[in-house]
């Protein structure tokens, strides 16, 4: 991403930025991109990027093959090329083990990282080790999942618990009452859990006669599809089957259409793996909840890199990527584009929409 003289344009900082809040959240970059442009037109050359060294980020991460975190790799190369570094490590473990996932980022202080991205699906396992990182100079960040009582830098993810109960309440416009399923990948985890428990405190308000049935699908993605099963086989009068992880949500949306319960059950979930999208498409399910998981890599890289540049003195703010519905009536784009900001294979422009709908309030305000 940089010209011929080292330099770094806004149009073109812009234009990897690709989407609107990466933007905003990105502004000190943008702002030095100016000054960049500002300097090349007086040739003054003032406002450029000092040299760096090739700074070495590490990304810890709980499920480093699931399907959901494609965007969000994409985004940390991303990222790493439009500063010039290298791409950052993955590392972690394919299946929730909170052990593998401590180990890694252990090595990661141990080699000297200079800034460490760790998904804190665990309380207590990584508060230590963020110390120590910390105490060495090395920034941590948390991103995807956060955790009480630990000492990242910053979050960069969606509202967990809202995202939850913002479902919950889409739930409630459809069902009022009996058993409803809701599969979910790690039970206790703090990437999916408060999710669940957003669910359920949302029904208890607006619609108390719904009675949630956990299912434990298990980390293993390729499992999903079997728990979602079995819990149906032995619920058969469930009068809605949802999700609140991606590879669940896949598992949902193959099951109603499968056993013909199009349009007989309410269905829905998160994220944006294809058997979802075309879940949605069909009819299958009402909903999946987009939360960008490519800003949740694109961001992190910025800000370690910026929070490095400035010896500390552009502090990262806490971000949330964000909670957008994809319903029938706005899956089209997803399904079409293919975009590597959703995990697609298209890397090319997406055009933008003739109009642009009004955001909810609560995107605005608080």
């Amino acid at each position: 991403m940089k010209s011929e003289t080292g330099t770094t344009s806004r149009r073109t900082a812009l234009k990897a930025l690709g989407l609107g809040g990466g933007a905003i959240a990105a502004s000190p970059l943008l702002a030095a991109c100016d000054s960049v442009q500002e300097g090349q037109d007086s040739g003054g050359g003032t406002g450029v990027f000092p040299e760096t060294p090739e700074w070495r980020f590490v990304f810890v991460n709980h499920v480093t093959t699931n399907s959901f975190f494609v965007p969000t790799r994409t985004g940390l190369a991303d990222a790493a090329k439009l500063v010039g570094l290298p791409e950052p490590q993955w590392t972690g473990s394919e299946n929730g083990n909170v052990a593998q996932m401590a180990s890694a980022m252990e090595t990661a202080v141990n080699s000297k990282a200079h800034g460490i991205a760790v998904a804190l699906t665990d309380d207590n396992a990584f508060v230590d080790l963020t110390k120590r990182a910390l105490g060495a100079g090395i920034p941590v960040l948390s991103y995807n999942a956060n955790a009480a009582d630990n000492f990242p830098l910053t979050y960069v993810g969606q509202d967990l618990y809202l995202s939850g109960y913002k479902m919950g309440e889409k739930i409630a416009e459809k069902i009022t009452s009996g058993t409803i399923l809701v599969g979910i990948s790690q039970p206790g985890g703090n990437n999916v859990q408060p999710r669940l428990d957003g669910i359920i405190d949302a029904l208890k308000q607006v619609a108390p006669g719904v009675r949630v049935q956990s299912v434990n699908t298990g980390a293993e993605q390729a499992a999903e599809l079997s728990a979602m099963e079995a819990a149906h086989t032995g619920q058969r009068d469930a009068k809605g089957i949802y999700a609140v992880d991606a590879g669940s949500t896949a598992a949902c949306a193959k099951l109603i259409g499968d056993r013909g319960l199009t349009g007989k059950v309410g269905g829905g979930g998160f994220d944006l793996l294809d058997d979802s999208i075309a879940g949605v498409e069909s009819g299958a399910l009402d909903f999946t909840i987009d939360q960008s998981p490519y800003l949740q890599g694109f961001l992190s890289v910025l800000y370690l890199y910026l929070f490095r540049l400035s010896g500390t003195l552009v502090a990262p703010p806490v971000t949330d990527t964000g909670l957008t519905f994809v319903t029938k009536e706005n899956v089209g784009p997803y399904a079409s584009a293919r975009s590597k900001f959703e995990g697609g294979d298209n890397d090319d422009l997406v055009e933008m929409p003739g109009s642009i709908p009004l955001p909810p309030p609560s995107v605005l305000t608080r």
